[in-house]
């Protein structure tokens, strides 16, 4: 349990799952906590899904134990996936397109009393904004609105676990992030506990109470977003979280020397190879015609605009500008640290 004393819902101990000789999931021990949503991000073929079908009981693991609400669901014994209490919401809804909105959500009442369950879909329809929906068929519905359906469908029998593998992949860029919000809206509204797999780093930061970083069916780092950005716990999760320069420096005189100056030294060894990480709002770009650095590419992004930098030694770095200050490629500037505190990753 946390510190506030809120219960794990779900726990995965040692997991492995193998196809073959590939390794999908490897040792991967992780909690979520009840009524926390939680996402899990990584590169395609990471083992996010594959954890996701272990907790689902769509796959068996090869190794470790998971528990659901304080009991065992695979290791030292089985529970099939329909007596685990779990929804799920796929990328594909899979809405039958021969029943009404409303028929769709009961499907998953079926020994429902039939005023229960209708009460229970009239309830789902309105926690989802869909109540005047129910009569409708999934072809007259916008993509939006059939991704809402099949997340109504999915809390309609009361689960106490909701697991959601990219759920949003097939929306346009636009109503993604507004469906985005709302999802997370509908899902803390519920008070469910719930697992949600993504290759997106903007739809985890913006539905994630917490994050687990994957790579290779390992998990590297679990926090809050705002933890991850500032403060990986290693190389990979620093550099595939948000964007980041790797400066090289060496530590002398219990300092950090670099091209752009001194770092504390963060107690390590003298001599220490190392390499600081700079977010890009980490550096303030001052325009200078005798500046050492010279901007090569300019990123827009609305507001404010992204500067690859080339420093003399080589080094390429990037910087954040308002966009009312834009610079064109070939400006001299300098590179001004906005804060001498960095994370430090020593050279191996």
């Amino acid at each position: 349990m946390r510190e506030n004393s809120v219960a794990v819902g779900v726990r995965l101990h040692n997991v492995t799952k193998r196809y073959g000789s590939v390794e999908a999931v490897r040792n991967l021990t992780l909690e979520v906590y009840e009524g926390e949503l939680l996402v899990l991000l990584g590169p395609s073929g990471c083992g996010k899904t594959t954890t996701l079908r272990l907790v689902a009981g769509l796959e068996r693991p090869d190794a470790g134990e998971i528990e659901l609400f304080g009991q065992v669901v695979s290791g030292s014994r089985w529970v099939p996936p329909e007596a685990r209490g779990i929804g799920l919401v796929f990328q594909d809804y899979a809405l039958f397109p021969h029943l009404r909105v409303a028929e769709n959500v009961a499907f998953g009442l079926r020994g429902w009393r039939r005023r229960q369950a209708m009460e229970r879909v009239a309830e789902v329809l309105d926690l989802v904004g869909l109540s005047e929906c129910a009569d409708r068929y999934p072809h007259e519905l916008s993509g939006g609105e059939q991704q809402r359906v099949a997340l109504a469908r999915a809390l309609a029998p009361r689960p106490r676990l909701l697991l959601l593998d990219e759920p949003l992949s097939n929306l346009d860029a636009e109503l993604r992030k507004r469906m985005r919000a709302e999802l997370r809206r509908i899902v803390k509204g519920s008070g469910i506990t719930a697992l949600f797999v993504t290759h997106d780093q903007q739809e985890a930061f913006a539905l994630a109470d917490r994050i687990g970083v994957l790579s290779r069916g390992r998990l590297w780092q679990v926090g809050a977003p705002e933890e991850l950005y500032h403060a990986p716990a290693c190389r990979f999760v620093a550099d595939f979280i948000g964007e980041a320069t790797f400066l090289p420096g060496r530590v002398e005189a219990h300092a950090i020397l670099t091209e752009l100056g001194r770092f504390p030294g963060n107690g390590l060894p003298e001599g220490t190879r190392v390499e600081l990480m700079l977010r890009p709002s980490d550096l303030r770009l001052v325009p200078d015609p005798e500046g050492p650095g010279v901007v090569v590419d300019r990123h827009f992004r609305g507001a404010e605009s992204l500067y690859d930098v080339r420093l003399p030694s080589g080094v390429l770095v990037r910087a954040s500008l308002g966009e009312s200050q834009g610079l064109p490629p070939g400006t001299r500037v300098r590179l001004e640290p906005v804060s001498h505190r960095a994370v430090v990753f020593p050279v191996e």
